[in-house]
């Protein structure tokens, strides 16, 4: 293959390459992701839908330099490189809610042949809230439940909702420059959560929701007759007040609200778990052993939530399950 061939790679080229194969050869799709990171995670969901007539092949986009990313995941530069043996699997960011507001919306949402996350990102989904409690019990052994961690991050995400709804509206009035995605998960981001009383962590965030909600009242009293409407509309794409927060950023979500939320249990935990081991033990020795056992047997926190699939039975995420339904149903019968 020439170097130009390979440069102009795209979905024409695999569709020949593919007829060139066994008639009982499975098809080849390409799916193109933006990082390293995500070539696991689109491998994960992607494998459900292989069957005996297609299977995918997981890449990053540019086979000449490292360049990364969305746009090179959607082949911005290479024009229609996308079709029905290359697709791109890409996180929606903001722009599954903006629904065409602006073009990078329009771009995703008006390709079929681009699949997203519906959540703000890969790492939204980790944080799903019915797995935390997995995630806990993967990173210390102790499956005992300090309080529930579900029910927490239900709450939180109807407490972040409003302003969640307000952050939308400031991006699709293109007022976000003086509310930024960054801003709103640092306005909702808090230091840790006390165990014995996670409700103080979730009234800190609500006071901090309700005052900021109150100064974009004030400030833009347009926003009165188009709010509801707009909450109305996003409730009709999937989004939730239960699972506001999974269209936060992604990587804020984790740093900001996931891991302190998860840190504290976690010590605590382990803490039970050492203090168990140290009262069974019969001699020293024996106890060191086990404590060192337990201690190298443990995951690390990030690790666990990287391994963590209970978002796979999320409402959100059986959108993109019907996307890729729909797709392999279409290849599955050319």
């Amino acid at each position: 293959m020439s170097n130009r061939l390979k440069d102009n790679l795209n979905s024409h080229y695999i569709e020949a390459a593919n007829l060139l194969r066994p008639k009982t050869a499975r098809k080849r799709v390409v799916a193109y992701v933006e990082s390293y990171d995500d070539v696991a995670f689109w491998r994960g969901v992607l494998r459900d839908f292989e069957n005996d007539q297609v299977k995918f092949e997981v890449m990053l986009p540019s086979r000449t330099s490292l360049e990364k990313g969305k746009k090179s995941a959607m082949m911005n530069d290479l024009g229609p490189g996308l079709g029905r043996c290359m697709i791109a699997c890409v996180d929606a960011d903001y722009d599954y809610v903006m629904q065409g507001h602006n073009e990078a919306s329009r771009r995703m949402l008006d390709n079929p042949y681009v699949f997203h996350t519906y959540a703000y990102s890969i790492e939204s989904l980790m944080c799903y809230h019915e797995g935390l409690h997995e995630v806990a019990t993967m990173a210390t052994l102790n499956d005992a439940e300090l309080f529930s961690l579900s029910a927490f991050m239900q709450e939180y995400g109807r407490t972040i909702w409003p302003l969640l709804v307000w952050s939308v509206w400031m991006y699709r009035h293109e007022h976000q420059h003086h509310f930024t995605l960054m801003g709103f998960a640092n306005l909702v981001s808090f230091r840790d959560v006390l165990p014995s009383h996670p409700e103080r962590t979730l009234e800190f965030v609500r006071r901090q929701v309700n005052r900021q909600v109150a100064q974009l009242q004030k400030r833009y009293p347009e926003g009165k007759e188009t709010y509801i409407p707009l909450r109305n509309e996003l409730l009709s794409l999937g989004l939730t007040p239960e699972t506001a927060y999974l269209f936060m950023q992604g990587h804020k979500l984790m740093e900001g609200v996931v891991t302190p939320l998860l840190l504290p249990v976690c010590s605590q935990l382990r803490h039970q778990r050492e203090v168990e081991i140290q009262q069974l033990a019969c001699h020293g020795v024996q106890r060191q052993n086990e404590l060192s056992s337990y201690r190298h047997s443990q995951l690390p926190l990030e690790v666990a939530l990287k391994q963590a699939t209970a978002f796979k039975d999320s409402a959100i995420f059986q959108r993109l399950r019907a996307d890729l339904r729909r797709f392999v149903d279409r290849q599955s019968r050319t």
